[in-house]
């Protein structure tokens, strides 16, 4: 067992949770402690009270720390929110004449020139993932690494992801209330196919989506590679709410309904199941018909699914996914969204728990096993890998010292000093190479949708 020890801190819309872990035995991780409180001052991934988010990161620290025996000084936070944003990046550098062959430091060199690259206002770079390398304008295969070719030019391709500034000042000013450094930050579906993807379905081709309770999350794997990410603005807390509009129940009403009683195909629930609402007060109990309920849910993860197969067809690999698609996050857990999936993007799909990298010693192990909890679970991977690329760049090599460096960005460094940017640091975002983009789903109000529901159901004597 490996003495690293690395804290993961998820913020999330309804739960803010902190992992302590080790890597345990076959590569797995072990949690040591594990914390969680409600999620105050963060909408849609993203905080906004931070004051009352610096509260909920303290208390679910505290908890994680008591339990695992340990001081916690730096995290490793997850980072979602509509504000994320992905583009191809392209870069090339000259081979200096003394290289005989392509080094380490060219390829280095070649990754941390993208951090120059020009960016819309407001917007800083928080992962850069190389897809294609090209060595004097030949491709070089995925088994074939630059470093040790011959050659005098190397290029490659990248894919980028960027978030806003004002939203990754607002996590760091919540985490340093809470007494809290910052040690890195972790796109939440890169944290989260840590834990629920392994190399085949990265090898295969795999599209994991993470539906939280503000944000959907997307990212789509092939030959082992990320190659597309998207951040979608809708997700379980959205369904919540339809349900209590829809019902004119209390939200804590209306999420225990979505949890217990739910379902995402109206087809698949009795016509004539009736759930009986308490009332306020002294007001008469509601009764609930469980198809209509369905019929609230469908019609909001129907949404939620078209905006999910529109991106995996955005991304070019939607004919290559073997693996197919993955479901986890809290979201994940509704009854029937596997079906759901599978009759809107037509491709298999299965849910994803972080069974397969959890040592079955890990505190609060059962607990654990469950998909909300996978960005967590991820984010302390993430972090032990970052850690043991680190050392092992700083191992001595024909007797002289090396580090490279690590392709962790400490996207904070500098925040508090960056200039104001000029207008015309703008680039437009390229469109996708496919000539046939895929027709984006409508936008559809919550009255749109399940009016129609309710017309049809009402109509067909459901009440009756």
């Amino acid at each position: 067992m490996g003495t690293e020890i690395i804290v993961g801190l998820d913020i999330g819309t309804t739960k803010i949770a902190c992992f302590i872990g080790v890597r345990g035995e076959n590569d797995r991780v072990k949690i040591l402690g594990f914390g969680k409180t409600e999620s105050l001052g963060v909408e849609h991934g993203m905080v906004k009270g931070i004051t009352q988010a610096a509260e909920s990161v303290r208390r679910a620290v505290e908890e994680a720390s008591e339990q695992a025996g340990v001081d916690v000084e730096e995290v490793w936070v997850g980072i979602a929110g509509q504000h994320i944003k992905s583009r191809p990046s392209q870069g090339v550098v000259m081979i200096p004449s003394d290289h005989e062959l392509i080094e380490q430091e060219d390829v280095d060199r070649l990754t941390n020139e993208q951090y120059n690259t020009m960016l819309e206002p407001g917007e800083e770079i928080i992962h850069i993932f190389p897809q294609q390398y090209y060595v004097d304008n030949e491709a070089l295969s995925r088994d074939i690494p630059p470093v040790g070719v011959a050659g005098k030019v190397l290029k490659a391709d990248f894919h980028m992801v960027t978030g806003n500034v004002q939203n990754l000042q607002a996590i760091k000013m919540a985490v340093q209330r809470a007494g809290l450094k910052i040690k890195g930050v972790v796109l939440e579906p890169v944290a989260s196919a840590k834990a629920v993807l392994d190399d085949s379905d990265r090898d295969a081709g795999v599209a994991m989506v993470d539906i939280g309770g503000g944000t959907t999350d997307i990212a789509i794997f092939h030959d082992g590679i990320i190659r597309h990410t998207s951040v979608l603005p809708l997700a379980g807390n959205a369904i919540t709410n339809d349900i209590r509009e829809g019902c004119n129940i209390l939200k804590k009403q209306a999420e225990s309904l979505k949890v217990k009683f739910g379902s995402c195909l109206v087809q698949a629930v009795s016509e004539n199941d009736v759930i009986s609402i308490p009332g306020i007060r002294s007001q008469a109990p509601r009764e609930i018909y469980v198809k209509t309920l369905a019929g609230i849910i469908n019609a909001r993860t129907k949404m939620i699914m078209e905006q999910v197969d529109y991106e995996i067809k955005l991304s070019g690999f939607a004919k290559k996914l073997i693996a197919g698609v993955v479901l986890t996050g809290g979201g994940a857990q509704l009854k029937n969204i596997k079906d759901l999936c599978e009759l809107i993007t037509t491709t298999d799909t299965r849910i994803g728990i972080p069974n397969e990298h959890l040592e079955p010693d890990s505190v609060s192990y059962k607990e654990l096993m469950h998909p909300m909890y996978a960005t967590g679970i991820g984010l302390v991977l993430f972090g032990l890998e970052q850690a043991e690329r680190n050392a092992d760049d700083e191992e001595v090599a024909t007797g002289i010292k090396t580090k490279r460096k690590s392709e962790h960005v400490d996207i904070f460094a500098d925040l508090s000093d960056i200039p104001e940017p000029k207008p015309e640091t703008k680039v437009e975002k390229p469109e996708p190479k496919d000539e046939k983009k895929p027709k984006h789903p409508k936008d559809e109000t919550f009255g749109n949708a399940v009016s129609r529901f309710f017309n049809k159901v009402f109509n067909e004597g459901i009440d009756e």
